[in-house]
């Protein structure tokens, strides 16, 4: 019987009168897989599957599970997600309702318009916005009334994924590792692992002011012990895969995310970094580790970069 098949009979059983136990353990992480990691009275539990009643799944979420020999969770417990949702929604509709406007703003006073990329056309000035969209400003010589606060928007999130990746070992490439790799757990040397990307961030970032940076990654099943692991990230300068060792940049910067076995999580990345990587200076991000204690290996590397309005 699947798990669904089997929660149903506990359902039923329930509804016999029968009683359905629950536990209550927290979440770790949340898994590739669209499972979770679960702290059950200090045991960790791996890739559990959730019910479609737990929504929104994070890590620190307390939630009610059904034990056994395939546990599930059921549902998460704390206060009503109704208001988290209707911000949520209420953003994504205004998203949308910006992104069919023609105009993004509209904006007057006495003298010329700050800012670059304006265009004077005799008495009305505009421009193209950060968004792509118009934006007006009005030159007034005389201002009865306040003009009202701009509503440009900034340029539109960007999401970039990397177009290699790979590990180095002894100086040279490993072919032996499927994934980027830190650490070393046979005693065959140190792994550093990279995502390489081109030079699509900074052309990403030309001409716009960068609010912030993230990635995305998920920790590799099978590779070292099943608990949290800090990413060691640096920073790197290539634009594709050396054939050589991979030198690494600014780093380590270990705090920015730990995982567990088969968890994926995002990594803000430090201000110094964003502006780096924003100006070419660095193209790319790398780990590395030494030993048995922070060995793993990593997929993913997707970035987003968000924009400030100009």
């Amino acid at each position: 019987m699947d798990v669904r098949a089997q929660l149903g009979a506990d359902l039923a059983r329930a509804g016999r009168g029968e009683g359905l136990k629950t536990v209550t353990c927290t979440v770790i992480d949340v898994t590739d897989s669209g499972g979770v990691n679960l702290d059950y009275n200090g045991a960790l539990l791996t890739d559990v599957p959730c019910t479609d009643a737990y929504r929104g799944r994070t890590a620190g979420d307390v939630v009610a599970v059904r034990p056994g020999v395939r546990p599930v969770v059921l549902w998460r417990l704390g206060d009503d997600p109704g208001v988290g949702d209707e911000t949520s929604v209420r953003q994504v509709a205004r998203e949308v309702a910006v992104d069919e406007a023609a105009v993004s703003a509209a904006t007057w006073g006495t003298a010329p318009p700050s800012g670059a990329g304006w265009q004077q056309a005799t008495t009305p000035w505009v421009r193209r916005s950060g968004d792509g969209r118009a934006e007006v400003y009005f030159q007034l010589g005389n201002q009865g009334e306040t003009s009202p606060p701009s509503t440009a928007r900034p340029p539109k999130t960007v999401t970039l994924t990397p177009a290699a990746s790979g590990s180095w070992r002894n100086g040279r490439p490993d072919d032996y590792a499927s994934a980027p790799t830190q650490g070393d757990w046979t005693g065959g040397g140190n792994r550093r692992g990279a995502w390489f990307y081109g030079t699509q961030i900074a052309a990403a970032c030309a001409g716009k002011t960068v609010a912030s940076m993230k990635v995305t990654f998920a920790r590799k099943r099978g590779a070292g012990r099943t608990g949290k692991v800090p990413l060691n990230l640096y920073l790197h300068s290539y634009s594709s895969p050396p054939s050589g060792q991979l030198a690494l940049g600014a780093g380590p910067e270990d705090s920015l995310l730990r995982l567990s076995v088969g968890a994926k999580g995002t990594a803000t990345l430090p201000a110094s970094w964003r502006t780096a990587l924003a100006s070419g200076t660095a193209r790319g991000l790398a780990i590395y580790a030494t030993g048995r204690s922070d060995y793993a290996a990593f997929t993913g590397g997707r970035i987003t970069i968000t924009f400030s309005a100009s």
